[in-house]
């Protein structure tokens, strides 16, 4: 193993031990900040927590132009269903496994906190004589993964430099030159109640049906696999369910699925009331089901299963948490049978997947939708659905068709403010000097790509002029999954390219 990538690594496993879920990058930017000042750099931050660290030119590179080397701080936090992990407190244990190294049970958060070692790492080896390097500036921002709100507040003059190497690509030899644009739509359904009493109580009995083991994955890059999405195959679940058994004898009672707006929801659940004499054909159904979602499923999502057991209504409430008051718990509360019917065929109706191809580059998807979460609160059900597209009227247009569709079942819905898409410019001076580079150092030529993901450099490009901007960085697979990963042999690769650029600038 290299001696830079195990260093990486060991600064990477150190990043780690420090929580850095989106929203919550306050630990790790003064973590940041302190390393900064120990190294004796000029380090900023902003009213955010974004980070700023100047590493000075190194001797030969006095007259060469500032390169900024950009990451964010957050991570998507995944586990498995058995894990006990706690995101807000717990480090997240790196494990490697042969050439790659994973989490626990957990996602890794190599997206994109291998950004920030490979930054701080090189900054170092400069300071120490052991490479030279131009001007450099280490752009590390918050909130990338649920809204991209650091980069969208940086201030005028927070940084100086016109050429920019993000690190936030997955996929080493690949250069990334554009990315699509997106917008998240927060869908809101009203909810009626109805209370079980106590003497009919008795006549059902309840139950968690829930969709697991799916695949998952990142909703841009992977939305075009074709992979199962929980809440939706819960949903039909529940139709076929109540179709098989009769509306009336199936009864919602809470309903949850999916994590976060970026990831295709690998789980969902619903605790149900099940009406007594129904129980043995409510399990053939259910049964059935499973058996047709795992065939239509078979190639993508290998290990999913559809699953009903029995619970206590005790449990139904620890669900819940404040959702339910303890008094109602005497009573239990269900949904109406009107916002049963509304909430499934909202669900089956909103969007989901690939919209539309691009119609200039060969595999790109052009548009999707994810739709990503649900959750029952107090008086409604919060469903958030991400769109994506690097064309931007088909951007508005299947916005706009997710507002029509939750509209006709009765419910409103607030759009967060768009992130714009990064043009591809083909003929920039930096894209062919890291062409160039590659070649020479690896003697194949790059990949060159357009993403259907949203990366900072969009907002980035939008707010700052006459920026030239790339992407690329090691390896990293099923990135925001448990089983995120990242193959140790491509940080070597980045290292190396890295160096050899920086030396063209002498």
């Amino acid at each position: 193993m290299h001696p830079k990538t195990q260093q990486i690594l060991e600064v990477f496993e150190e990043i780690n031990k420090i929580p850095r879920r989106s929203k919550y990058e306050e630990q790790i930017s003064i973590w940041l900040q302190e390393w900064g000042r120990s190294k004796g750099f000029e380090v900023r931050a902003d009213s955010l927590n974004n980070v700023l660290i100047k590493a000075p030119a190194t001797a030969g590179y006095e007259n060469s132009p500032t390169l900024i080397l950009q990451g964010h701080m957050d991570m998507v936090c995944e586990k498995c269903k058995d894990s006990e992990h706690d995101f807000s407190k717990d480090p997240v244990r790196c494990i490697c496994d042969g050439d790659w190294m994973r989490g626990e049970g957990t996602s890794i958060g190599a997206d994109n906190g291998i950004a920030l070692a490979l930054g701080l790492v090189l900054a170092e080896a400069g300071k120490k004589g052991e490479i030279g390097h131009p001007p450099l500036e280490l752009l590390f921002t918050v909130d990338e993964e649920t809204g991209l709100t650091g980069a969208r507040g940086l201030e005028a003059g927070f940084f100086e430099g016109k050429v920019l190497l993000n690190l936030d690509s997955e996929e080493e030899g690949v250069f990334v030159i554009g990315c699509a644009g997106g917008q998240n739509s927060l869908i809101t359904l009203p909810v009626e109640w109805e209370l079980l009493d106590t003497e009919k109580e008795n006549l059902f009995k309840f139950f968690r049906l829930s969709v697991e083991g799916l695949e998952g994955g990142h909703s841009g890059v992977e939305i075009n696999k074709q992979r199962a999405n929980g809440i939706q195959l819960l949903s039909l679940a529940l139709a076929g369910l109540k179709e098989k058994i009769g509306a009336e004898n199936v009864r919602i009672v809470l309903l949850n699925g999916g994590s976060v707006h970026n990831a295709i929801p690998s789980t969902a659940e619903a605790f149900i009331a099940v009406y007594r004499e129904k129980l043995e054909k409510a399990e053939k159904a259910v049964s059935d089901l499973r058996q047709v979602f795992k065939a239509e499923y078979s190639k993508t999502d290998p290990n999913l299963t559809l699953n009903l057991e029995e619970i206590s209504r005790e449990i139904i409430f620890e669900v819940a948490e404040n959702k339910i008051s303890r008094d109602e718990m005497f009573n239990i509360r269900l949904f109406s049978a009107g916002t049963e019917e509304k909430l499934i065929e909202l669900i089956l109706g909103l969007p989901h997947g690939v919209y539309r191809m691009s119609e200039t580059i060969q595999g790109l998807v052009e548009t999707s939708n994810n739709l990503a979460t649900v959750r029952t609160a107090e008086n409604e059900m919060m469903i958030v659905s991400s769109q994506r597209s690097s064309n931007n009227p088909r951007l508005a247009e299947i916005s706009g068709k997710v507002e029509a569709v939750a509209k006709l079942a009765g419910a409103w819905v607030e759009h967060e403010p768009e992130y714009p898409a990064w043009e591809p410019d083909l003929k920039s001076e930096l894209l062919l000097k890291c062409k160039q580079v590659y070649t020479e150092t690896f003697g194949e030529k790059p990949e060159i790509k357009v993403i259907h993901a949203g990366l900072e450099c969009g907002i980035i490009g939008s707010v700052y002029e006459d920026m030239e901007m790339i992407s690329f960085g090691p390896t990293i697979k099923d990135a925001h999954c448990p089983s995120e990963r990242i193959f140790i042999p491509s940080i070597e690769k980045i290292w190396i390219f890295l160096e050899n650029l920086l030396k063209t600038y002498c």
